[in-house]
């Protein structure tokens, strides 16, 4: 070779260099060869010129390589820089999905977590997507390249997907991938410490074979990714605890500051019935807390108080409370004998009626009392009001019951603030109660003398305005005979009646002795009678009398209340009530006491008053007019007088026994009484005591 070939063949060989030095296309890499050959340079010459282009060529390529590395890890950089601003875990898994896909270069990419049973993966972002893998996709894990990443704990990649048969496919995932035309898939788990929570992807629409600096670039990024999720979702949950424990220090500051207001509120309710406070005070205090209207029954469903507003009487059913023939106790009585009738604790009356009828206040009462906690009546039917129920206990006795009418719903706090109220109504029950037990001590042992008659009537009037007992009104007496049931229970209620009623009462062996104002003992006896019965259960006999309106007649008016009692046992009237406006001379006839004396004074004791006062002759007046078969004329005759005489004395007759006296049954009895008056004074011996009957 000569040595001008030798130079050409350098000068070749040195433009190689140049074109490295210029980072010149490929193809350019061919043009010395090409120059070299139209020269006529020799074979071994362009062989020689050959093998440095390829080394050339060679370099150029490990240039790229390592450019291409560079730029990878400057990108990577980039990434963990990006990865350490605060995201939430949505926007950190978007940002992981878009540097995965730009970091090779490729179409899509998208992270699927595991769910905690691990039977499948959600995909929870996406980047480059076209249709079928969206946000909240469920990924299979019966085969694909995520599952394959997974069992090996290692990057798992194909050139061409679905003709790939080295992995096992899932058809749901090969759909998928057919619908969005993705061909080379690469898939790196997501780990922290020894266990996989996920798989990152990245795919490419087009055949691609991964260089293994591809793979080290996917798998570091997933390592980075994985650690920025594990911050991220520590840093959410962290932020999650922290609110948590926010809400539940403010509910707790709210919960004390109603416990502490609730405290108050019980606390000014003790103090006032320490202080004195009767119900209707503190029902009117608790009702201003609860912006409602209360009220209260006993045990037996009688109502004991409410406040003005309280509607007056369930919507079906007679008004409970009261009893017939019996005047409402006056307004300056305590509140319990101010709440025995139906009038609200003020004197006015309810704004009714109540929404829920008495059968559901009876439920609600009794779950109340077997739960100990408000219950509300279901069978409301006005939508803006609610009537709530709360069992009044002492202990485990149940000593009556607080019914809530007002706006709902009821929160928490107004529910343990019925709780309380209910509580404090107890507290108030019972101290009454303790109270009535010892001033009805006093009480009993009063009428037990009065009806002994063991003092005289000056000592018995002072007891009488010592204790209250004020017999310038009417009352009636009367006598129950319980035929079954608890002695105590009966006691105790007819303790209670009494208090109500400011009346007296006295345990006579089996017999209840009652003393209540009224001015029909029938009605009186008829409602002792039945509220007992249901109290006890079992029937009650009673037998009443009256009116008395004087101490010294009580004695003879309860006499007379114990032949009826007497009669209607012996008529067989079991758990029947009546006086002597019903059975007449029967209740001396059937009576074991054949009080004689009491009959006549009940039947002539104003006839018999006045003859003696006046030094008239109505008794024999009265004689003659029903001999004479109730004719004035021949009445007149017998004694002697002028008709119009006979008739002036029948009038004073109807005045003194009442406008009835002639009716056949009152008749009948005038007569018996004249009949056995006359026997008595026919059997008296001369000089003996006066004819007026004495009890």
């Amino acid at each position: 070779m000569s040595p001008d070939a030798d130079g050409s063949l350098d000068g070749h060989a040195l433009s190689m260099l140049e074109l490295l030095a210029q980072e010149a296309p490929v193809e350019r890499f061919e043009e010395p060869v090409r120059r070299a050959a139209a020269e006529g340079a020799p074979a071994d010459a362009l062989a020689r010129l050959g093998e440095a282009r390829d080394h050339a060529l060679s370099v150029r390529r490990l240039f790229g390589r390592r450019q291409q590395r560079e730029a990878g890890l400057s990108a990577l950089v980039d990434t963990a820089r990006d990865l350490t601003l605060p995201y939430n875990l949505d926007a950190l898994l978007k940002v992981i999905t878009r540097r995965a896909r730009l970091l090779l270069g490729l179409d899509m990419s998208w992270v699927s977590l595991h769910d905690s049973a691990g039977a499948l993966s959600r995909v929870r972002a996406a980047d480059g997507n076209a249709s079928a893998i969206t946000v909240g996709f469920e990924v299979p894990n019966d085969g694909g390249v995520g599952r394959q990443a997974r069992q090996g704990s290692a990057p798992f990649w194909t050139s061409d997907y679905l003709r790939d048969e080295s992995f096992e496919h899932a058809a749901v995932i090969d759909d998928v991938v057919r619908v969005e035309g993705l061909r080379a898939i690469v898939a790196v788990p997501l780990r922290h410490a020894d266990s996989s929570f996920g798989v990152l992807y990245a795919a490419d629409r087009n055949i691609r074979h991964f260089v293994p600096d591809e793979i080290s670039l996917m798998s570091s990024l997933a390592d980075l990714a994985a650690v920025a999720i594990e911050r991220t979702s520590l840093l959410e949950q962290t932020r999650s605890e922290v609110t948590e424990l926010e809400e539940d220090t403010s509910r707790a500051w709210g919960r004390s500051a109603a416990a502490a207001r609730l405290h108050g509120i019980h606390s000014d309710l003790i103090d006032l019935i320490l202080h004195g406070g009767d119900l209707h005070t503190l029902l009117g205090r608790a009702a201003g807390e609860l912006g409602a209207e209360l009220m209260v029954r006993d045990a037996v469903g009688k109502d004991l108080e409410r406040t003005a507003g309280f509607p007056a009487a369930p919507a079906t059913g007679q008004a409970r409370g009261g009893s017939p023939g019996v005047p409402k106790p006056s307004a300056g009585r305590s509140s319990a004998a101010r709440s025995a009738g139906t009038e609200t604790g003020d004197g006015t009356t309810g704004r009714g009626p109540l929404s829920v009828d008495e059968a559901a206040l009876v439920r609600a009462s009794l779950d109340s009392y077997a739960r100990r906690e408000p219950i509300r009546c279901e069978s409301a039917a006005d939508e803006d009001t609610e009537v709530w129920v709360h069992a009044v206990t002492g202990g485990s006795e149940h000593l009556g019951t607080l019914v809530v009418h007002g706006p709902g719903p009821a929160e928490d706090d107004r529910r343990r603030l019925m709780a309380l109220t209910a509580q404090t109504v107890g507290v108030l029950m019972l101290m009454q109660r303790s109270t009535v037990v010892a001033e009805a001590h006093v009480r009993d042992d009063f009428f037990h003398e009065l009806l002994a008659s063991q003092l005289s009537p000056e000592q018995l009037a002072t007891r009488a305005r010592r204790l209250g007992v004020n017999l310038a009104q009417p009352h009636v007496v009367v006598v129950a005979r319980p035929e079954g049931g608890a002695q105590g229970r009966a006691v105790v209620w007819a303790s209670s009646y009494v208090h109500q009623l400011s009346g007296l009462k006295y345990v006579d062996g089996e017999h209840i002795v009652l003393l209540v104002p009224g001015d029909d003992p029938t009605a009186a006896g008829q409602t002792v009678s039945r509220e007992l019965s249901v109290v006890l259960a079992h029937p009650v006999t009673a037998g009443a009398a009256g009116p008395v309106t004087a101490l010294g007649a009580v004695r003879s008016t309860y006499q007379e209340a114990q032949r009826c009692l007497d009669a209607l046992t012996a008529l067989g009237g079991t758990g029947a009530a009546a006086s002597q406006r019903e059975l007449g001379f029967l209740g001396l006839l059937l009576s074991e006491r054949h009080d004689v004396g009491g009959f006549i004074a009940s039947t002539l004791g104003p006839v018999l008053d006045y003859d003696s006062q006046q030094a008239t002759e109505l008794l024999r007046t009265l004689e003659e007019y029903f001999t004479s078969g109730n004719s004035p004329t021949r009445a007149a005759e017998t004694l002697h007088v002028h008709p119009n005489t006979v008739s002036r004395r029948l009038e004073r007759i109807t005045y003194l026994l009442g406008s009835d006296w002639q009716e056949p049954a009152r008749a009948l009895e005038v007569q018996l009484a004249l009949r056995l008056q006359r026997a008595r004074q026919v059997l008296e011996p001369e000089g003996g005591p006066p004819s007026r009957p004495g009890p």
